[in-house]
C-alpha cells in the first residue's frame, strides 16, 4: 500500500471547474506496475497533528511533486520567482514525511517532494538556480523537462535504486536543495553543472530524495525498487516475534 501526497489544485473537466486533488497518472500507474496499491493523499488537518493513524495503513510514502514549498517553511523570505504555496498541503506533507522518517517508513520524494523531504529534515532550499547557475537549463520552459545526465555514488541507496550509477534524466525543477537537513547526505549530481540531484539518510530503510523525475521514463527502475522496500518492510513488520 504506497501513500502519494497529491496536490490541490484548481481544475477543469467537463462543465466543471473547482478545487480538486490532483496526481500525474505517471505514479499510480509505476506503482501499480510494480505491484503496489497506489493511494492518493490529500491535506488532511487530522494528519497534521497525528500523522500515525494515516502512516499505520501505508507501507511506503511517495512525496510527489508539485509547486513551490512556503520559504517560511525554512526560515526564508520568498524570491521573487518562488510560486504562491499551498500551505495546506505544505504542512500535511511536512508533517507526514519527519514522522515517517522517525518510524523509518520507506519514502521516496520526487522533485519538489526531495526538496519537500529536505526542508522535513531541517534544511533550506535555493529559491532560484538560475540565480546560482546562471542557465535555466533544469526548467528550460513552464511545460517542458530537461534531459540531463546524473551521477549517482556508486552503492548509495539511490544508484542501487535507478540500477546505474550514470544516467540521462528528466529534469523540471526552478529550485534546488540549500543546506543538508539532518542526516541527509548528497549521493548525486547534476552534470556538468553539479548542483545535488539526490539524497538520502543511510541510517534508514528507505528515504531518498531525487530531484528528478524517474517516474516520467518509463524504463526507470525506481518506483518498482521502492515498492519493493515497501513490501519487504510490511513482510518484515507482519513476522510473528
Amino acid at each position: 500500500m504506497i501513500g502519494i501526497c497529491a496536490s490541490l489544485e484548481e481544475a477543469r473537466w467537463g462543465a466543471w471547474q473547482e478545487l480538486a486533488v490532483l496526481l500525474p497518472h505517471v505514479y499510480t500507474l509505476g506503482v501499480q506496475r510494480a505491484g503496489g496499491i497506489a493511494l492518493m493523499l490529500p491535506p488532511d488537518e487530522h494528519a497534521v497533528r497525528d500523522p500515525d493513524e494515516l502512516l499505520a495503513l501505508i507501507d511506503g510514502l511517495i512525496l510527489a511533486g508539485g509547486r513551490d514549498i512556503g520559504p517560511a517553511a525554512y526560515g526564508a523570505q520568498p524570491h521573487a520567482s518562488t510560486a504562491d504555496p499551498c500551505p495546506e498541503r505544505d504542512l500535511f506533507e511536512l508533517s507526514l514525511t519527519r514522522r515517517a522518517v522517525e518510524r523509518d517508513l520507506p519514502v521516496l520524494g520526487i522533485c519538489r517532494g526531495c526538496q519537500l523531504l529536505n526542508v522535513a529534515l531541517g534544511g533550506s532550499l535555493e529559491q532560484h538556480l538560475p540565480d546560482v547557475l546562471g542557465h535555466e537549463e533544469h526548467s528550460p520552459a513552464p511545460d517542458v523537462f530537461s534531459d540531463h545526465d546524473v551521477r549517482l555514488a556508486p552503492g548509495s541507496r539511490a544508484a542501487r535504486a535507478a540500477g546505474e550509477v550514470h544516467h540521462t534524466v528528466k529534469s523540471h525543477h526552478h529550485q534546488g536543495l540549500g543546506r543538508l537537513g539532518e542526516g541527509l547526505e548528497a549521493v548525486g549530481w547534476a552534470e556538468p553543472d553539479g548542483i545535488v540531484e539526490a539524497v538520502e539518510r543511510s541510517d534508514r530503510r528507505f528515504a531518498v530524495g531525487m530531484l528528478f523525475h524517474p517516474e516520467e521514463d518509463p524504463e526507470s527502475p525506481v518506483l518498482a525498487s521502492f515498492v519493493a522496500h515497501a513490501r519487504a518492510a510490511r513482510d518484515e513488520r507482519e513476522v510473528p516475534a
